[in-house]
């Protein structure tokens, strides 16, 4: 599968086209709904998120509620254009008859943000206005790859995988080591009954308090986020070429999102300081076990459920760390490329603390990494086919 987005923060809309979608698939509507809700919660988003509501329109690819096999077309659009329909516009020149606080938005934004694209992004496509570029380089654009990622999980959902996120540090405050990843179901709960994902009720205080301390400071706060995927079967992935590797393409997915500075899968980087008799999971095999594995199995799962860029059957365990937002609204010193001289950064409507929907993304970009992989082992073209095929993978012996 292939995919693109399209649109600004503050234009009509977003859209994601993804093509290579198997046909014949039943696609609920309100799933992918469900999933940008749940992007749009959290303890620290700013006021955006009170004015938009998002909901997907379906414009190609899907007839009568299932997959026709063609680019299947999601837009979503931004109930904030409506106040922005006069600084947006895509034809119309800017009115020189704005209203005060428009005007403001209107005039050149020649300040760039420490942290963001502005200044490069600007420099790059030559832009004298950072407001073509700040708008695309919005994170309002992972809406998008929810929405397609929320497909993709539909499609690995019908094969009993199943995905499960939560918070495990925001900021200074971490959620204890040791917890349990045993019980899905039960983290799944805990993390959605909570306003910032964490599945520690006193952890999940302690964060909290945190980011009010951070919005009283006018400041911001990162976090780190783990995504755990279960259900999938030994082999997907490669390792003939670099480009094949599952963790690979895992990793590089999770780095395209706004924000994240670092990706780990498994023990990660705490692998580095232990030897590899205790980093390496040691390989069992039950004879009426699981076919999904088939029937070999690991009594830890310290490799994150892949090795050698292969899937290994064991749950596929990423963590992603994101800096701090870059917009403040205690600005930084930046120099306003219009007159050279210092000033202060420029300040956007924006969120104190974005780790709670990060967990979200994450979750949903994973399932569109790891659908890909599915579908080049098992079959793209239609439904059916792909079912023929995972179950011929499951009923063979090895």
């Amino acid at each position: 599968m292939t995919y693109l987005t399209s649109g600004e923060s503050h234009g009509p809309q977003l859209t994601a086209v993804i093509d290579g979608f198997p046909a014949g698939f039943p696609v609920d509507i309100k799933r992918l709904n469900y999933q940008l809700a749940r992007r749009q919660k959290g303890f620290g988003r700013g006021g955006r998120m009170k004015i938009e509501k998002d909901e997907v329109e379906v414009v190609s690819g899907i007839r009568g509620g299932c997959t026709m096999g063609g680019p299947i077309t999601l837009v979503i659009r931004n109930k904030d254009w409506e106040n922005w329909t006069d600084i947006m516009h895509p034809t119309r020149p800017i009115s020189e008859n704005l209203p005060l606080e428009q005007k403001r938005l209107a005039v050149e934004t020649t300040c760039p943000r420490p942290g963001h694209a502005d200044l490069t992004g600007a420099i790059k496509w030559n832009h004298h206005d950072m407001r073509n570029v700040l708008e695309r380089a919005s994170a309002r654009e992972t809406a998008a790859r929810v929405a397609l990622g929320a497909l993709a999980r539909q499609l690995l959902e019908h094969f009993n995988v199943a995905f499960v996120s939560h918070v495990v540090r925001i900021g200074p405050v971490s959620l204890p080591t040791g917890y349990n990843r045993t019980d899905l179901t039960e983290t799944a709960r805990l993390s959605e009954e909570s306003e910032v994902r964490c599945i520690d009720r006193e952890t999940e205080r302690q964060m909290i308090d945190a980011i009010k301390s951070a919005i009283k400071q006018r400041d911001s706060l990162g976090g780190v986020v783990e995504v755990i995927a279960r259900g999938l079967p030994i082999g997907l992935g490669g390792f003939s070429q670099g480009y094949h590797r599952l963790d690979g393409k895992l990793a590089g997915a999770m780095m395209a999102i706004h924000s994240v500075k670092g990706v780990e899968i498994g023990l990660g980087f705490r692998a580095a300081e232990m030897r590899g008799s205790e980093v390496h999971d040691e390989i069992f095999y039950n004879a009426n076990g699981d076919p999904v594995k088939k029937k070999f199995f690991r009594k830890t799962n310290n490799a994150g459920g892949i090795e050698g860029g292969i899937t290994n059957g064991e749950d596929v365990i990423i963590r992603v760390a994101a800096k701090p937002i870059s917009t403040l609204n205690r600005p930084l010193t930046t120099i306003d490329v219009k007159t050279k001289k210092p000033s202060e950064a420029m300040v956007e409507r924006a969120d104190n603390c974005v780790v709670p929907a990060l967990a979200v993304i994450c979750e949903n970009v994973t399932a569109l990494v790891l659908a890909n992989a599915f579908l080049d082992k098992f079959g793209s073209d239609n439904l059916a086919e792909t079912e023929r095929n995972y179950q011929a993978f499951l009923n063979a012996d090895y």
